[in-house]
């Protein structure tokens, strides 16, 4: 995919801007604009520490190119969270399609695995040596979005805001501090945000829930798996009536531990995931596992974890696809009644 925005424009006010001398080409590869070589960690010689820095500054600014190809490339909206913010107050936020809230047909919300990486990514490092089109998720947003429907991109791994100077932490009422080896670091947990698990809460119980689609599809991936079983057992009926389906990518989620021996969920979770783990068979080849069999698992296609997401795109797509055409056919779900003494006394004397 090509795209017209200059990763060089917004390194511009960068203290790395002359170590950092890469744009993506035509292809969405990041290279060195003048040997249009990969990009090299070890830029500084025997300073590990210089290096890391320099990285994490083209971190910051991909993140900022990734927030600006899915407004103006996706034409995603930015939703800053919670809605009830004070002006002050450190806010998060997240992406969504302008039809997200509005569209019955159907909604597609992808969580991201955990890292230093925002919004829109499946992983930086994957961005950085593999392209856009293998770490971002603007192919999946695209996908999804061709299909009618509302997309959702969470923003799980942003939750604190990072303090350096006097002036800043002086605006901010509620203090949390943090110290580094070279400098003190001040964090501040973001409302309703500070962690993956809050943040997908939050934006399910004021967007998605309330969302006029009937039938919403997750996309998880690493700890993003972990995050929406999480999800499932803190609004079991909820999710279980309003989510067709969810595909995993490598997830982290362990049922057992996170939903104890609850025979609903668990059936539930049989009955509307699928699983794609990196593995040496072909794609959607099944795969077997003795640490975690609750769902079908299927291979990847790659051996590769960063690359597991983008090499299992459209065979995600084609799964969501069947799964919302058999759900649409098929009853909708209603919630069972569950068996109490009174209930059952009742029966007996009604016979």
């Amino acid at each position: 995919m090509e795209h017209k925005l200059s990763l060089r424009k917004l390194l511009e006010d960068s203290e790395y801007q002359e170590q950092l001398n890469y744009d993506f080409n035509i292809k969405g590869e990041l290279r060195h604009v003048d040997t249009n070589e990969s990009f090299v960690f070890n830029y500084y010689k025997n300073a590990h520490e210089r290096n890391h820095k320099r990285y994490q500054a083209l971190g910051h600014v991909l993140s900022q190119y990734v927030y600006e190809l899915l407004e103006g490339e996706c034409l995603l909206q930015k939703v800053y969270i919670p809605t009830d913010a004070t002006g002050d107050e450190p806010r998060s936020f997240f992406f969504m399609s302008e039809n997200a809230l509005t569209s019955t047909s159907s909604l597609t919300v992808l969580l991201q695995d955990r890292g230093v990486f925002h919004a829109g990514q499946w992983g930086q490092k994957t961005v950085i040596n593999e392209g856009l089109d293998h770490g971002t998720q603007i192919p999946f947003i695209k996908m999804a979005l061709q299909g009618q429907g509302g997309v959702i991109v969470l923003n799980p791994n942003d939750n604190f805001l990072h303090l350096k100077t006097e002036e800043q932490r002086s605006t901010v009422s509620k203090r949390q501090e943090s110290s580094s080896s070279t400098e003190f670091l001040w964090l501040v947990p973001k409302q309703c945000s500070s962690s993956p698990e809050e943040h997908t809460t939050y934006v399910w119980d004021h967007f998605i829930s309330k969302s006029a689609a009937k039938k919403v599809a997750f996309i998880a991936h690493g700890y993003g798996g972990l995050v929406f079983i999480n999800l499932l057992v803190q609004r079991k009926w909820e999710v279980m009536s309003k989510v067709y389906a969810v595909a995993f990518i490598d997830s982290m989620h362990n049922t057992q531990h996170q939903a104890g021996s609850d025979p609903q969920i668990q059936e539930w979770i049989q009955k509307h995931c699928q699983e794609w783990v990196s593995s040496s068979k072909p794609l959607g080849k099944p795969v077997g596992s003795l640490v975690k069999v609750n769902c079908p698992t299927v291979s990847a296609g790659t051996e590769k974890y960063s690359l597991a997401p983008s090499s299992c795109l459209h065979a995600i797509f084609k799964y969501l696809k069947s799964t919302l055409k058999t759900k649409t056919a098929a009853a909708p779900f209603t919630r069972s009644p569950i068996a109490t003494r009174s209930s059952t006394s009742k029966k007996k004397d009604n016979k």
